[in-house]
């Protein structure tokens, strides 16, 4: 199971899926109306660490983390 954890404004509780890389991980958040409108914006992290590809494996136990874009001053 891959524990995938979304921030900021998204306001989603965490949730444990399974997966086998990040590809198959974005395929099933589609499903999800309210985190598919993030998913195109929102950089992404496994173990903490920013990646760039879907083509990422996940390993059960890894922990992917949804980082929408943020704004302040």
């Amino acid at each position: 199971m891959v524990k995938v954890e979304f921030l900021g404004p998204i306001g989603k509780s965490p949730v444990e899926v399974e997966a086998s890389s990040l590809a198959d991980l974005a395929e099933i958040l589609k499903k999800d109306p309210e985190v598919a409108r993030w998913l195109e914006s929102s950089a992404v992290a496994v173990n903490d660490k920013v990646v760039e590809s879907l083509d990422v494996k996940l390993h059960s136990g890894d922990r992917v983390s949804l980082l929408p874009p943020v704004c302040g001053g």
